[in-house]
Parts: structure tokens; C-alpha cells; sequence
């Protein structure tokens, strides 16, 4: 399958946490591309993030637009501790995993943990929720100014 989403290679940074997602959710929706999970009019919902980053996305293009600049930052060096739990019945997946890589800018570690709570309709993401520790984004990438 090949994907809707141009420049693929500007996610490369991401490649861990996609073949993770990738993986969580095979057998539940149409196998491809992390952005071909995705519905077309997918919402995601960051509810436990850093500042300055939206708590609110819609649509796989905008998603794809927010994370095109990711490896500007971070680069994932591995995706693991996979568990997931699947609700067949209210069409409900909820996928935790860790990751593990450094900082673009002064290579300094980043470590975090996830938790995303994803509903699927039609074999495709349709809603995804995300937690994750904003302290290890500090902790990486500098606190915010008080």
C-alpha cells in the first residue's frame, strides 16, 4: 500500500514509534503505513503533553504535519515494551509502549512511556488519545521558562 501522506523520509526519526504502533495494531486495521491507519478525518487528542504542543488534532493530514518536524528535535533510536488490550466489542485498543533515543540538538537522552487509547471503525483509527510524561520531554529537550 502506499501512503497518502508526501516525503516519508521526513519521518524517518519516527520509524521506531511507528513500527510499534504498526505492530500493536496488526490484525485490528488494514495493514500499511502508520499514516494509513489513520482515517482521513482521524481526531487525536493529546491529553497529557507538554506546552505549546495542541491538545487537539484532526484530520491525517494535520497529524502528518505535526510530526513531519519531529526529527528536527528527537530521534528515536527504539520502540518497545509493547502491551496491548483490545475491546472487540466497543472497537477499543489501547496500546503501552516505551521509547528510547536522543536529542538532535546536544544528543542527550530521551526516555518516555505511553499509554494510547485508540477506537477503530471500519479497520482504520479513528480517534487516538495519548499519554505520555511531558517530564521526560523536559528533561531531554530543556524546562520551559517559568
Amino acid at each position: 500500500m502506499t501512503t497518502s501522506i508526501a516525503n516519508l523520509q521526513d519521518f524517518a526519526a519516527l520509524d521506531p514509534f511507528f513500527g510499534i504502533i504498526e505492530q500493536g495494531l496488526q490484525g485490528l486495521v488494514d495493514p500499511g503505513h502508520f499514516f494509513d491507519l489513520m482515517a482521513e478525518d482521524v481526531v487525536t487528542e493529546y491529553v497529557i503533553t507538554v506546552p505549546g504542543y495542541p491538545s487537539r488534532i484532526e484530520g491525517r493530514q494535520a497529524l502528518a504535519e505535526l510530526y513531519r518536524p519531529y526529527g528536527t528535535a528527537i530521534q528515536l533510536d527504539r520502540c518497545f515494551d509493547l502491551a496491548v488490550y483490545h475491546d472487540p466489542a466497543k472497537g477499543v485498543a489501547v496500546l503501552e509502549y516505551a521509547s528510547e533515543g536522543h536529542t538532535v540538538d546536544g544528543n542527550r537522552p530521551y526516555a518516555n512511556r505511553f499509554i494510547s487509547v485508540i477506537t477503530l471503525r471500519d479497520r482504520e483509527v479513528v480517534y487516538w488519545r495519548d499519554y505520555l510524561n511531558p517530564i521526560a520531554v523536559f528533561n531531554a529537550l530543556g524546562w520551559p521558562a517559568s
